[in-house]
């Protein structure tokens, strides 16, 4: 079977390997569908991830079709419509022991840390599959994993109904947090230096966009929130400008949600923090968020038209890698196909 494999850092090619086989009696055969190309897939790419090991089969946006099934599993069968849950726990470390297994001490991630679903077959147990109604199409299915980002940066800011919500970054992780922040009932700001992007967040819900190049986003956010500042910032971007800028335009008792994994350094002074009571939360993968989109997307509620931009054949990744990085103001997600 065919499988995308980057050797080391700037080497990635379709290989041929042996279809895997189910051992255990938890296991469930999948044929991959459709895989998202995801900013951590470029990275590993790069060389730039620091938590990717090689050689490493990427994809961690997975979704395909049920093949076969171990002789203990009851919650799937042969034919079922399903999307990987793509990270792997120890289940007795401190975090998972307080429900936060997505960061587990010991946590491997699909595609990351051990073979991801960018190959056209892959066993894993079925607790990591979650089923989605057959008449979702696969160009929606294989969104469910980047929603499930964005709900788990809206968890962990805590948004809720009539808040104010700033998204730095109108990419398709940001997207997914506006669209997540919607559905909550809040009010939602974006920024993002393409046109094109902040167009489409528009388009996608948001109250106001802003072109972080042309206007002063501080000052914005405070004429738009009355002095207030945003009750919630989220930052998709992840450079010291956006950390910092995230803690000026914050409101007093405001949270602010980091997605990024930059080792750079930010300069945040203590008296906001102190003085406005700011909480300053990480957000990383996701917490039991898979049956919460799921059931947006099966209920309709979660409307995901417009995000794939851009669908390649497996056999052209090396071209869908530079087509993405060629012209990013024009790709919102791209996604191979088996």
């Amino acid at each position: 079977m065919k499988a995308v494999s980057v050797k080391e850092a700037g080497s990635i090619e379709v290989i041929e390997k042996e279809k895997p086989e189910i051992r255990e009696k938890n296991e469930v055969l999948v044929q991959i569908k459709m895989v998202g190309i995801c900013g951590s897939d470029m990275h590993i790419y790069h060389g730039t991830n620091p938590l990717a090991t090689y050689p490493r089969v990427i994809g961690h946006e997975v979704t395909g079709e049920v093949v076969e099934i171990g002789e203990q599993v009851n919650t799937l069968k042969p034919g079922d419509k399903v999307v990987l849950e793509p990270i792997d726990t120890c289940g007795t470390c401190y975090a998972c022991r307080n429900g936060r297994s997505n960061v587990c001490q010991n946590l491997e991630v699909y595609g990351v840390h051990r073979d991801g679903g960018m190959q056209q077959y892959i066993v894993v147990p079925s607790a990591n599959l979650h089923k989605v109604e057959p008449d979702v199409p696969y160009q929606a299915s294989v969104l469910v994993e980047p929603f499930t980002i964005g709900a788990q940066a809206n968890w962990r800011g805590q948004v809720q109904e009539g808040d104010s919500v700033l998204i730095q970054g109108a990419g398709p992780i940001g997207i997914c947090c506006l669209k997540m922040a919607k559905l909550l009932g809040a009010k939602c700001y974006i920024t993002d230096l393409s046109e094109e992007r902040l167009a489409f967040a528009k388009q996608s819900g948001a109250d106001e966009v802003i072109h972080a190049g042309n206007k002063d986003v501080e000052q914005e956010i405070m004429s738009l929130t009355s002095g207030e500042g945003a009750n919630v910032v989220i930052d998709a971007v992840c450079i010291p400008h956006t950390f910092e800028l995230g803690v000026r335009v914050a409101s007093n008792a405001g949270r602010i949600v980091v997605l990024g994994f930059t080792e750079q350094t930010s300069a945040i002074p203590q008296l906001p923090l102190t003085k406005q009571e700011l909480t300053v939360v990480g957000s990383r993968l996701q917490t039991n968020q898979f049956p919460n989109v799921i059931k947006r997307l099966n209920q309709k509620e979660l409307n995901v038209d417009g995000m794939v931009t851009h669908t390649f054949p497996v056999e052209d990744i090396q071209e869908a890698l530079e087509y993405i990085e060629r012209y990013p103001d024009e790709v919102r997600k791209a996604v191979m196909t088996f």
